[in-house]
């Protein structure tokens, strides 16, 4: 595999009948199923008068979410913060349940792409669409885009980012680990080239389910 690419992406969409928009989202064998309910009534408790109230909740693949699994909801839910156009919706809630089916590798890039896309489906306004991109620095220096878990674990560092997709401007940003300055604008620069195979995806999938329409 290039070590610069993307892993093979696969997605469905309006799988699930309950929901108002679904995808089941694979990368590589990471794969993450998502339901958007709303936009919807809130309890009066949580409303806001201006804005639509978005909650993530992500469901690991076995028992309970632990501080892992909470600050990756929360990195999440700020990305959707960042893009869907919560004025549109005043005193409504708009929630997103992530179910993990499988981690492979890169998994939080994976949730907010298959969130995007999940977004998409439910036909949520967003100002533009967003494409998220893991990367690992081995021991030797290397950077490899879109690492598996076995990669992952052997890193010194592993780095998250989002990108909009109008002018591919940083939405989201997540480092574990340490890395030096140029590392991290290395691996910046190498995330944002392979963005653009994420936003050609969702481009092909839309065309490809109009023109079922």
């Amino acid at each position: 595999m290039d070590e610069s690419s993307i892993r093979e992406i696969t997605s469905e969409q309006t799988l699930l009948s309950q929901p108002d928009g679904s995808s089941n989202y694979s990368q590589g064998d990471s794969t993450v199923m998502v339901g958007i309910y709303g936009p919807a009534d809130i309890k009066q408790s949580k409303e806001q008068m201006d804005r639509a109230t978005v909650e993530v909740i992500f469901k690991p693949k076995i028992g309970l979410a632990g501080v892992r699994e909470k600050a990756m909801e929360t990195m999440i839910s700020n990305t959707c913060q960042a893009i869907v156009i919560t004025t549109m919706h005043p005193r409504s809630s708009i929630t997103i349940v992530v179910q993990v089916i499988q981690d492979a590798g890169s998994l939080l890039s994976c949730c907010i792409n298959a969130v995007c896309m999940a977004l998409m489906d439910a036909g949520i306004s967003m100002k533009c669409l967003v494409a998220a991109v893991s990367c690992a620095i081995t021991d030797e220096g290397a950077v490899i885009v879109d690492p598996t878990l076995k990669v992952t674990e052997d890193a010194s560092a592993v780095l998250h980012f989002a990108f909009d997709s109008t002018e591919k401007h940083l939405v989201l940003s997540s480092t574990h680990g340490s890395c030096t300055t140029d590392q991290y604008m290395s691996c910046l620069k190498s995330c944002q080239d392979a963005c653009d195979k994420l936003f050609e995806f969702y481009r092909t999938s839309a065309e490809r389910r109009f023109s079922k329409t």
